[in-house]
Order: structure tokens, then C-alpha cells, then sequence
């Protein structure tokens, strides 16, 4: 007998016509057809409605009108603009956070519960609540007066203050949305080992060495995670702009809005949907290449 060269046969299993091989596919098959059904047909209907016009033509003429538009360079300026400031601060907010949470013994639970309390808020709700900070009679007027600073109600949220609503918004986001981004990379650090850490100071590393050297790559896939979703999430900002400034302040999905419901233009209105698409899928390849994770090797 030669043991050398002897091989134990691996029997498929087979459920009727599913086999192992099969069976992830179909056990996926239900979520494919719901995205097809929910996302993938209304998707597909917007590109549609944007490349063409009433007789049913293809053509570019909801982009030009929508290029032409009034508010269209504000709203991309400040959507873009609100992205590269929210989104960055969130990510070096959660981070912090995240590194602090680490290292408490005790009473960690709480901390993450009571951090992530603006999860359980819609975005309309929280612009609301910031509407009552910075009205005309919010609280911010109360407390600026109260202590001198102000004579009489000062109008933030107003079109002849369009930087201090602008970092309004600003200010809402981060605070109404930074928990999501805070739970991913809590989520993330408990997958990295005590071991590497122990090592890397047995070896005289210090904090930020550890930092740079393992917790951001060990992060990586959560980071790439976090910042996918807030980027996408972030240029369809629209309910706390409404909230706090209306249309002193325009963003892309804001226009969307007024062209649908306000001017009656599903063309322009789908156009504007399918920038804010394109732009969202430039962002995730662009985040998949510069995070991209690369698989170990094992020699």
C-alpha cells in the first residue's frame, strides 16, 4: 500500500440540483433580484429619463438645461465643498474617538451609546434641532445675549450670512453623522491582536508608531468602509440644508428636488440625479484604489 500516493475522494453533496458550489449563489439570489427590483430598475429609468426628451429621443438637452441653471454652480461648489470639509473631520473625529474608546477598561458601552445617539435621529430632525440653536430666538441668541456679547437677536441662518450657514451645515453633519463612521472603526480595531500592540513596545515602539505601523493598516478595509459611505452620503446632504437655510444655501439633490416638485421636470431633475450617481461611483473606484488591501502572501 502506498500511503504516498493514496487519495481520499471528496464527495460532492448535492440538495436535489444545488450543490455546494451552488449554493451561495442562490442562497444570494433573493437580494440580487430585490436590488434589481428597487435600485437597478429606478436607476436604469433616471438615465433614461435624463438622455432623453419628451418624444422620446435621446439627447443631451436635460444637461445642458441643467448646466445652465441658476443655482448650478453653488450647489455643485457648495456639495463638493461639503465633502471635502465634513467628510475629512468626521474621519479624524471618529478616529479619535475610536483610539480613545480603545483604551478605556471600564465603562466603554456607555461611551459608544451615548456617542452614537445622533444615529437614532433622522437628518430632518437633527436639522431641526440645530434650526433651534441658531434661530433668530434659538438658544445660541439666548446665550449670547444673556451674556452681553449681543445686544439683540442676530439672524446665522440668513442669505446675507451665507459662511456662517454654510458652517451650520457643516457643524450639523458632523455632529448628526460622525457615529456612523465612529461604529465602523470601533467595529474595525477589534480586529486587530493585543499581541501586535504588546510586541511593538517590547520592540520600543511608541504611540504613533503603533499607530502608523498597525492600527491603520489593520484598519484599512474599515477606513476604506467608512469613507465610501460618507462620501455618498454627503453629497445627497439635503433634509438639514432645508432645515437650517432652504434654498440660501443650494446643493445638488437640493436642485434635484426643485426641478421635480417645484418646476415639474423629471428630465432635469433625473439629470441632476444622474450627476450625483456618477460622481458617488468616481469616489468608491477612487477609494478602492488608493485603500486597496492587498493580500498577504504566506512563503
Amino acid at each position: 500500500m502506498n500511503d504516498a500516493t493514496s487519495t481520499v475522494p471528496v464527495r460532492s453533496r448535492r440538495t436535489g440540483i444545488i450543490t455546494e458550489r451552488t449554493l451561495p449563489y442562490v442562497l444570494l439570489l433573493p437580494s440580487v433580484l430585490f436590488l434589481l427590483v428597487l435600485f437597478g430598475w429606478p436607476l436604469a429609468e433616471a438615465f433614461i429619463v435624463a438622455l432623453s426628451n419628451e418624444s422620446g429621443e435621446w439627447t443631451l438637452d436635460n444637461f445642458r438645461e441643467m448646466a445652465d441653471d441658476l443655482n448650478f454652480a453653488d450647489a455643485f461648489r457648495n456639495t463638493v465643498l461639503l465633502v471635502v470639509i465634513v467628510v475629512p473631520l468626521q474621519l479624524a473625529l471618529a478616529l479619535g474617538l475610536a483610539m480613545l474608546l480603545n483604551q478605556l477598561r471600564r465603562g466603554r458601552d456607555i461611551y459608544l451609546y451615548i456617542w452614537t445617539i445622533p444615529l437614532g435621529i433622522s437628518d430632518l430632525a437633527a436639522g431641526i434641532v440645530w434650526l433651534a440653536i441658531m434661530a433668530e430666538r434659538g438658544y445660541l441668541n439666548t446665550i449670547l445675549n444673556g451674556l452681553g456679547i449681543i445686544d439683540g437677536p442676530a439672524l446665522w441662518l440668513s442669505y446675507e450670512t451665507p459662511v456662517v450657514l454654510f458652517f451650520a451645515v457643516v457643524v450639523a453633519e458632523i455632529w448628526r453623522a460622525t457615529a456612523i463612521v465612529l461604529v465602523i472603526l470601533v467595529a474595525g480595531m477589534q480586529l486587530i491582536p493585543r499581541e501586535y500592540n504588546e510586541a511593538a513596545e517590547m520592540f520600543g515602539a511608541n504611540a504613533w508608531q503603533r499607530f502608523i505601523k498597525i492600527t491603520l493598516p489593520v484598519l484599512k478595509p474599515s477606513l476604506q468602509t467608512a469613507l465610501i459611505l460618507r462620501t455618498i452620503l454627503a453629497f445627497e446632504v439635503f433634509a438639514v440644508v432645508i432645515a437650517l437655510g432652504g434654498r440660501n444655501l443650494p446643493v445638488l439633490v437640493g436642485e434635484a428636488f426643485y426641478w421635480q416638485f417645484e418646476y415639474q421636470d423629471t428630465g432635469v431633475a433625473s439629470a441632476y440625479a444622474t450627476l450625483i450617481l456618477v460622481i458617488s461611483v468616481l469616489a468608491t473606484i477612487f477609494y478602492l484604489r488608493v485603500l486597496r488591501v492587498r493580500e498577504e502572501t504566506l512563503t
